[in-house]
């Protein structure tokens, strides 16, 4: 099923539950939430604490992407804070196998994200440990950065092993999605779509509603 993920990380910060609230009025099926540490990306967005505060506004999936160095640290703490899904990067996991495995014992989705450049091979051998796999389509630690085209072909080859793998997992997609290129990477093979700035600038609300009629 084809999801939308809007990301708060596009949102007004002074007001955030009820931008929150409005996106789940609207359809919006996940929340998207990007933990930077300033580490692993330059930037530095919010934490735990942010969560848990949102947690009661809201019963969507709490998709917690985390862009942060050394995750395992931090793994049951999200998880306690409220976090539904808990994405990982493979370039930030020393031991990748374990930290997928400290997810699941946690109770929580466990799904993991490429950097641009990191080939979809290097998950053969964890891909049926997963939940949910993450492209990112740009890259990570800023919003509002244009789709890099290339991540089609990705998205593609991914969809292609877990077909030949015989497996059931969603492919995530984050960066530069708009409502004008939203139907090409549902055709590609992803169905949860991450969206930012196209969701957040202007109305809301129908900017949710015109992302699901596309997804459709």
């Amino acid at each position: 099923m084809n999801k939308l993920s809007p990301s708060i990380l596009a949102a007004d910060f002074s007001k955030l539950g009820e931008e929150v609230k409005e996106i789940d009025l609207a359809g919006a099926e996940y929340i998207h939430i990007d933990v930077m540490d300033g580490m692993f990306v330059p930037s530095i967005s919010f934490g735990i604490p942010v969560i848990q505060s949102l947690r009661n506004k809201t019963n969507r999936v709490f998709d917690v992407h985390l862009m942060i160095e050394d995750p395992d640290r931090y793994i049951q703490a999200f998880a306690d804070a409220g976090a539904d899904i808990i994405t990982v990067h493979y370039e930030a996991c020393r031991h990748l196998h374990r930290t997928i495995q400290k997810i699941k014992e946690c109770g929580k989705k466990a799904c993991v994200s490429l950097n641009p450049a990191t080939p979809v091979e290097v998950l053969e051998y964890v891909l049926d440990e997963l939940d949910m796999v993450l492209i990112m389509s740009v890259n990570p630690g800023f919003g509002g950065q244009k789709f890099i085209p290339f991540s089609l072909n990705k998205i593609k080859k991914l969809r292609q092993m877990i077909c030949d793998k015989g497996l059931d997992i969603d492919i995530e997609v984050d960066g530069g999605v708009n409502l004008d290129n939203v139907e090409d990477i549902i055709k590609a093979g992803a169905n949860i779509i991450v969206a930012g700035t196209a969701v957040f600038s202007g109305d809301k609300a129908n900017n949710v509603k015109m992302f699901n009629e596309k997804m459709k």
